[in-house]
């Protein structure tokens, strides 16, 4: 499948969900199951909790998390002992979550294992460069909490699937819609600002760049606490750069103003940005433009359309109504409804 294929140009890839049970699972372990293990090195952790037998919320069974021999993973001190696998034992991190320490282990047979392992940018990326380095790990993959984005970040990851389905809305234009704005998102453009790399050392602040790439400011601490617009600050610079969220307020302020609405507004990735899709889209429609320094690549979407309480939506509608908006691959892992 070209789905998997695509998947092997990356060293780092993120499952993330737009909503909880909308099949992330599902797509971990169809992908692992279909990645030839002896042919690269691949790793595998997760930013919550995955592989219960039953939801914790809703009561309703999930699917367990299969891993194959070879296959390095990272989980919790508490759920490597509850494992069903057999494995060897590559390292105990210092590193502590709720559940314990971390655990670096190697599948030696193909088993079930529940994954909990880091659960910040900061620690993902960590340990991504521990397994790379240490055990020659060709590819990452991380499997995302819900409503987590941030830790699918291309701060973290160069490669994304999204999962979405009918725990999102039983609407399937609502599913679209939602899914279809998430995609616009990550698809955003990566920006051509000389001294790109430069501007991720900026932790704080709103800051003008001029047309040769000076850097001034900061007009403002950050977008939720402007008090009064310095216009002419932001007139002389070529491009804006927010290095934390693009708000509504913040997005409203520059378009409602004829002399700004073409700026580039730039952000440090997708998940910065908090506006309305109506917001966002009339900004861009008006000349503005909005590039991110940071890019993943979204492979793919997955679809659940089954939603958790036995309700199920057309998977065939549902596949062919998102393909038409996004054009990337849609995949029902369980009918096998793959569109590209």
């Amino acid at each position: 499948m070209p789905f998997i294929e695509e998947i092997l140009n990356y060293g780092t890839l993120s499952i993330a969900g737009l909503e909880k049970n909308t099949g992330k699972t599902e797509s971990l372990n169809y992908i692992l199951n279909r990645l030839t293990i002896n042919s690269i090195r691949v790793g595998v952790t997760s930013t919550g909790v995955d592989g219960e037998r039953i939801d914790q919320v809703t009561r309703t069974s999930k699917p367990e998390i299969f891993l194959k021999e070879g296959v390095v993973f990272t989980t919790s001190e508490k759920h490597y002992r509850e494992r069903k696998i057999l494995s060897e034992l590559l390292d105990i991190s210092d590193e502590t979550t709720s559940l314990g320490r971390l655990v670096t282990a190697k599948a030696l047979s193909g088993g079930k294992v529940m994954l909990s392992g880091p659960v910040s940018t900061a620690s993902l990326k960590r340990w991504i460069i521990s397994l790379k380095k240490r055990y020659n790990v060709d590819l990452c993959i991380i499997d995302g909490a819900l409503s987590r984005l941030s830790l699918a970040s291309p701060a973290v990851s160069e490669a994304m699937i999204l999962a979405t389905g009918a725990s999102l809305s039983l609407s399937i234009r609502e599913i679209v819609n939602k899914t279809a704005y998430a995609a616009e998102l990550i698809g955003l453009p990566l920006s051509q600002i000389t001294g790109r790399e430069t501007l991720l050392d900026y932790e704080q602040g709103i800051w003008t760049i001029g047309r040769d790439g000076e850097v001034c400011g900061p007009i403002f601490e950050s977008a939720f606490t402007m008090e009064k617009r310095s216009i002419f600050r932001i007139e002389d610079g070529g491009a804006i750069y927010l290095t934390g969220a693009l708000t509504e307020r913040f997005l409203k302020m520059i378009s409602t103003d004829t002399n700004l609405t073409e700026k580039e507004l730039i952000i440090k990735d997708f998940t910065r940005i908090f506006v309305t899709p109506a917001l966002l889209r009339n900004y861009l429609k008006k000349g503005g433009k909005i590039t991110v320094l940071q890019k993943t690549k979204l492979i793919a979407l997955t679809v659940n359309p089954i939603s958790p309480n036995g309700y199920t939506l057309d998977s065939n509608r549902l596949i062919d109504e998102l393909y038409g908006r996004v054009n990337i691959p849609v995949y029902d892992i369980k009918k096998n409804g793959y569109k590209i």
